[in-house]
């Protein structure tokens, strides 16, 4: 039997490197590495082009010299503000027999934007911190919805990046600081009640719970000697393994129901086990830290490889979010973005 031809896509300005952990899991599991490619290729403007070859899925960029027809693509690694210029791309993925786990930019959406975030836990009973969205607000707005949520808050922009843009707020002078920072980078911003994830030696504390299909993967527990600093490793949180099965089972429930409400297939999913548990936010491409090679990586690589095996009624690979049949002619991405709609109802991610 040959061999899969496993196409990974990443955007090389991401710091993160979950690209390298991805290419070593399709090396490892099938004995040959994966076709990279450079994402923005794909993007609204893009030289790639993607045109029906039988009912495959073929796959060029001329400047780069590459013409394939992949068994599957591995869609990664993109930063929250270029996403919504790959959704022709997604699209195309969905209405052809290649397996892909990230071929709904509506799902990518509601996890990208944490107020189509908040909305969609809000409809499906997902616990989380009571959240106000906050649009341009005048002080007066910001000020009552600071004193509403008890003046112990944390601030974060709709689209963010790593925690840097995040910030603790416990006063009024605080509160205005965040307001100028999200008018000055012409930002919508949340505001959200503080969970009391705190530990007993006065550090931060919360959980990343990777989430594949139904099932918890891998779980692990930041902490943050800081109250004040966000509980993402990049900002100097450490992370602890968990297996799954030493993962309160509420937290892994909740994790699972989170991940489905938005609609991924794959997540890692932030949260704490204070109040019961609540949702702080779902990651669309988490990233990986050492020793997850094994325990996050490849495993999603397998789940794409089980994924193509797994034989439908007719005969044909299920891929994971097929949906209708695509465009018969070649596609390119120059398009004007399409407005997806609202749902109803972090490079550091």
């Amino acid at each position: 039997m040959s061999r899969p031809v496993i196409a990974l896509i990443a955007d090389p300005t991401s710091p993160e490197g979950c690209r390298e952990y991805l290419a070593d899991a399709v090396e490892l599991l099938t004995g040959t590495p994966p076709v990279r490619v450079d994402a923005r290729h794909f993007a609204v403007g893009g030289a790639g082009r993607g045109e029906r070859d039988g009912d495959r899925l073929r796959l060029q960029v001329p400047e780069e010299e590459l013409d394939f027809t992949p068994d599957v693509v591995v869609l990664y690694e993109i930063p929250p503000h270029r996403r919504a210029a790959l959704a022709g791309f997604q699209r195309l993925l969905d209405g052809h027999r290649a397996v892909s786990f990230h071929a709904d930019p509506a799902a990518w959406r509601t996890a990208t934007e944490k107020n189509l975030t908040v909305r969609r836990l809000a409809r499906d009973g997902v616990a989380q911190m009571e959240t106000v969205v906050l649009s341009g607000p005048s002080p007066e707005e910001a000020a009552d919805a600071f004193e509403r949520l008890g003046r112990d808050t944390w601030a974060r922009p709709v689209v963010g990046t790593g925690g840097s843009d995040t910030f603790h707020v416990t006063t009024h002078a605080g509160l205005e600081r965040a307001a100028a920072y999200y008018a000055a980078h012409g930002s919508d911003w949340l505001l959200s009640r503080d969970a009391g994830n705190v530990t007993a030696d006065g550090g931060r504390h919360q959980f990343r719970v990777f989430v594949l299909g139904d099932r918890v993967v891998h779980a692990r527990e930041h902490l943050q000697p800081s109250p004040d600093t966000p509980c993402n490793t990049c900002q100097g949180a450490t992370p602890l393994h968990i297996a799954p099965g030493d993962l309160p089972p509420r937290l892994a429930e909740l994790a699972i129901r989170a991940t489905a409400s938005v609609g991924l297939p794959f997540a890692g999913v932030d949260l704490a086990v204070e109040n019961g548990g609540v949702v702080f936010e779902v990651n669309v491409h988490p990233a990986f830290v050492e020793g997850e090679l094994e325990l996050v990586a490849v495993p999603y690589i397998q789940a794409h490889l089980d994924a193509m095996a797994a034989p439908a009624p007719s005969g044909a690979p299920v891929p994971l979010g097929r949906g209708a049949a695509g465009t018969s002619g070649p596609v390119g991405f120059t398009q004007g973005l399409v407005d997806l709609p609202a749902p109803g109802g972090e490079t550091g991610e």
